[in-house]
């Protein structure tokens, strides 16, 4: 809010959002903007962007999917937007990692479903693997009309505020598409790079895709293509061979052994019980797992449990 000595229009009138398309003028189409980017909490990022949208669309609630991205890594950003899309409600996706802000890299808007939500962004991969999933894009346009963004504070190096956040705002309002810039060829968007698992003779070369907060880390790996596979299953982490035990719940996963689980997102994990497999076997993301069938008899180890406390 303004200082209480401060006159009501206290922002300069040159970095106010523009009006066009306001929610007197038209009627509102979608009342959420869907908010991810790697700005953190520390910075007044976040916050800015809210009141922009608020401040063009004032009906539009904003759900923050996560800001924790780590800076400049467009491949996890796109990997939780991909996580997320099919939960999120219909509306507009703002994303923004953006390590290109203000280069040729073009800042886009995708339709997706014939209308049915638009991904804000920059066009740097970020948004592909979600637009992918969804059933691709319909239509996609070039954010280039003065009339729906920011005139810039200082340097070009804010398009979540200036560019991606008015977009987004105005598509709540109802404003067409092809009002904020001219439309491009879906084809020519740049793609999402992602790392895919192959089977080498009798084993499943597979990648760490993603560590999340509690140390499970999430692989390339369909469960489906486990199906070739014995039950009894081998597992090699940085040269080191494992014994690996499929099980439906982490608390399922014996002490000592390498769990395979289905997570949340419908692909295989590997897991510990009631730890960090991340810390427990040395796991990153980007990290190579190996996963191949054990023949019947091979030595497993003895996994012997051991309760501390007080002698009786």
């Amino acid at each position: 809010m303004p200082p209480p000595s401060a006159p009501a229009s206290w922002a300069p009138s040159d970095h106010r959002p523009d009006r066009t398309g306001s929610v007197a003028s038209v009627n509102p189409r979608f009342d959420t903007v869907s908010f991810l980017s790697d700005f953190g909490h520390g910075d007044e990022f976040v916050g800015v962007v809210h009141s922009v949208i608020r401040s063009i669309a004032p009906h539009a609630a904003v759900i923050d999917v996560t800001h924790g991205i780590a800076p400049h890594d467009t491949r996890a950003g796109g990997l939780a937007l991909a996580r997320a899309a099919n939960y999120l409600c219909p509306g507009v996706v703002v994303a923004v990692v953006d390590p290109g802000v203000g280069t040729a890299r073009r800042p886009i808007a995708i339709e997706v479903g014939d209308g049915a939500s638009y991904l804000v962004g920059p066009d740097n991969g970020l948004l592909a693997p979600a637009v992918g999933l969804v059933g691709g894009a319909t239509r996609a346009v070039e954010l280039t009309s003065a009339d729906h963004r920011l005139d810039a504070a200082g340097g070009s190096t804010f398009d979540g505020r200036d560019v991606f956040a008015p977009a987004a705002a105005h598509l709540c309002n109802g404003v067409p598409l092809t009002d904020l810039g001219p439309e491009i060829d879906p084809a020519g968007l740049m793609p999402g790079i992602l790392p895919v698992s192959q089977v080498e003779g009798e084993t499943l070369v597979c990648e760490v895709l993603w560590v999340d907060r509690f140390g499970n880390c999430q692989l390339n790996v369909d469960p489906l293509e486990l199906a070739a596979f014995g039950e009894l299953l081998g597992v090699t982490i940085g040269g080191d061979d494992r014994v690996g035990v499929r099980a439906d719940a982490y608390d399922d996963i014996p002490t000592g052994r390498v769990g395979l689980v289905v997570d949340s997102s419908g692909l295989l994990s590997v897991a510990a019980a009631r730890t960090s497999a991340a810390a427990e076997f040395g796991l990153g993301e980007g990290d190579e797992v190996r996963i191949s069938t054990l023949a019947e008899g091979t030595n497993q180890g003895v996994v012997t449990p051991v309760e501390l406390g007080r002698r009786p």
